[in-house]
């Protein structure tokens, strides 16, 4: 590449990386016990460095009574026996680091188990040094502590029914905003932040390369001027207020980050990598907490983009309007583009499937997988793929309420229909299309028995076309998604115009075609998505199509050869879920 083309020397590592999430549980069961383990990933660690990725992101391996998928921790320096042990773990990081790959491990630090001891000391008595580290609240004035209403502010929890909970042994109620087994921590306690700084300084002494850390943005929590809690806005139709205006965005959380950072990560190797998972945040709000020189985090995973088709609920699926996907993602890319960072997901084990929620699982899988990776992937920011997102893997279609495994999809389902809410059939239609369970079946590395993930029962089912949708039938394949990943992966190392170049949006109207432009010094990036089932015209206008006519093809996912060929310019029309990455040099 030419001087003008290279990337700022200044530019970190990971603007140009490739995060790949391992969801212990259903990735690889070494044991046969039906649950995923480290050895388990570690028999796997080939697929990864065939892949290309660049970091592996472990969801929570420490011990856990798994009320929530292991992110209720009861002990955060360990390893919990269903996963191994510390020497499995340690084994796990040199493997990893062998083949050129970091490890970021899940830092979940808003909540803890109710099983982990500074919960066990912080309810045992109302005068316990640790009683003021988690949110401990009386009933609401002249009312009886467990009747209807006496909770201390009117918040629902994330996963049904009131976010607070009597502790009868004490008389008092405590915090939680997702399941009353992950007690909210305090962190204005000072006591608290030392104690998970200490934990923290803790991994990245042992080797491990950064955190992805779970609803960071929660920690703070907006209080009233006598201490206590508001209640939030009841929305129709809800049965409890809706506490996120006063802890989404808390008056601390910059000074919490920054005093992390300053006693955590400062200094440190510039190996590290800091990803704050942060529900409700804004482009505005993200500028500051990715600016390096405020020293918080280094990029922000924020929902907007999967909130797009929620009706009043998520569970409300609706028709995703590609104006809108286009309004939200051209905001994010402009609001970053000068300052800070931003993480750009499709999947994750919080969300369902987008082959099956945005493109068509059925006879246009392989090419609508192909088609929402490639332009997820050209976006500016760092990509994540979701194990089995590279397989084009697809929701899990259950049927059956005991098919399922997931606390937020069992809660709605038992509220909605105590409540009146829903209809069964209504209630499961939600569940098919968002359910968290549908990313959550295990990885399918074969056509075997339980897809190779297991040689005993799997804790979950899995998903019955792995017969035909796997890793052993994709290797070998160069027209498969997961070959496709791979040219993905490679592009956004090779080509510094994918990491670092300028955005702009082409056809914003458009509702078929996404379509934009990735600009570096003197190279230049088309990239065209079709999606939708039917042959669609480019909408870019003949102006854009003639400044194209010597394009190089350099990524396709349809056609005789979906390598770069020597098909050059912008031909028209696009075929169903078709994608096309072009290039061309204009100086």
């Amino acid at each position: 590449m030419s001087g003008a083309d290279a990337p700022p020397d200044d530019a970190p590592w990971w603007t140009s990386a490739v995060v790949y999430q391992v969801y212990p549980r259903s990735f690889a069961d070494s044991d046969g016990d039906g649950i995923g383990d480290l050895r388990g990933i570690a028999s796997r660690l080939d697929h990864l460095e065939a892949l290309g990725v660049d970091v592996v992101w472990l969801s929570p391996v420490y011990p856990s009574p798994q009320d929530d998928g292991g992110y209720d921790i009861s002990n955060y320096h360990d390893i919990d026996p269903t996963f191994g042990t510390l020497e499995d773990f340690d084994a796990l990081l040199e493997a990893v680091h062998a083949r050129g790959m970091k490890l970021v491990m899940d830092l979940v630090v808003n909540h803890t188990s109710d099983e982990h001891p500074w919960f066990v000391e912080s309810r045992s008595s109302r005068d316990n040094p640790k009683r003021d580290w988690y949110w401990w609240r009386p009933a609401r004035s002249h009312m009886e502590p467990g009747a209807p209403g006496a909770e201390p502010t009117n918040w629902g929890s994330a996963f049904s029914g009131p976010a607070w909970e009597l502790d009868p042994a004490t008389g008092e109620y405590y915090l939680h905003i997702f399941s009353r087994k992950q007690p909210d921590l305090n962190w204005e306690n000072p006591e608290v932040r030392a104690a998970v700084h200490a934990m923290m300084r803790w991994w990245l002494d042992r080797g491990v390369d950064g955190f992805r850390m779970d609803v960071i943005n929660f920690i703070s929590k907006e209080l009233n001027p006598d201490g206590s809690l508001p209640d939030g806005v009841v929305r129709d139709g809800a049965l409890y207020g809706d506490g996120g205006l006063h802890y989404f965005y808390g008056p601390r959380i910059h000074e919490y980050l920054q005093e992390m950072h300053r006693e955590v990560l400062a200094g440190r190797p510039d190996r590290l990598l800091t990803v704050g998972e942060m529900p409700g945040v804004t482009v505005e709000q993200a500028r500051l907490f990715t600016d390096p020189t405020r020293g918080e985090v280094d990029m922000v995973f924020q929902f907007e983009h999967v909130g797009l088709d929620h009706g009043a609920t998520k569970w409300d699926a609706q028709p995703l309007r590609l104006t809108d996907l286009k309004a939200s993602f051209g905001r994010w890319q402009a609001g970053l583009a000068d300052v800070g960072w931003n993480s750009l997901y499709w999947d994750n084990h919080d969300q369902p499937r987008i082959v099956s929620r945005w493109g068509d699982d059925g006879e246009h899988r392989v090419r609508s997988a192909t088609m929402l990776a490639t332009v997820l992937h050209l976006h500016r920011g760092t990509p994540y793929v979701y194990q089995g997102e590279e397989l084009g893997m697809t929701n899990a279609h259950f049927e059956r309420i005991d098919q399922y495994r997931d606390i937020e999809s069992v809660n709605h389902h038992a509220e909605a229909l105590a409540h009146g809410l829903a209809t069964e059939e209504v209630v499961l239609a939600g569940l098919r299309t968002m359910s968290r369970d549908n990313a959550r079946t295990p990885v399918q590395w074969d056509a075997s028995r339980h897809a190779g993930f297991t040689t005993g029962e799997p804790w979950i089912e899995v998903n019955p076309n792995h017969v035909t949708v796997n890793a052993a039938a994709q290797r070998d394949d160069p027209r498969s998604v997961l070959h496709h990943y791979r040219r993905l992966i490679e592009l956004r190392h090779t080509e510094p115009a994918v990491a670092l170049g300028d955005f702009a949006m082409l056809a914003p109207h458009d509702e078929a075609v996404y379509a934009f432009t990735r600009r570096l010094g003197g190279t230049e990036l088309l990239v065209l998505g079709n999606f939708t089932g039917a042959e669609q015209a480019v909408p870019v206008g003949e102006a854009v199509t003639t400044a194209w006519a010597d394009a190089e093809l350099v990524l396709h996912n349809a056609g005789a050869d979906d390598d770069a060929g020597p098909a050059r310019g912008v031909a028209v029309p696009l075929g169903p879920w078709e994608a096309r990455v072009y290039r061309r040099r204009i100086r």
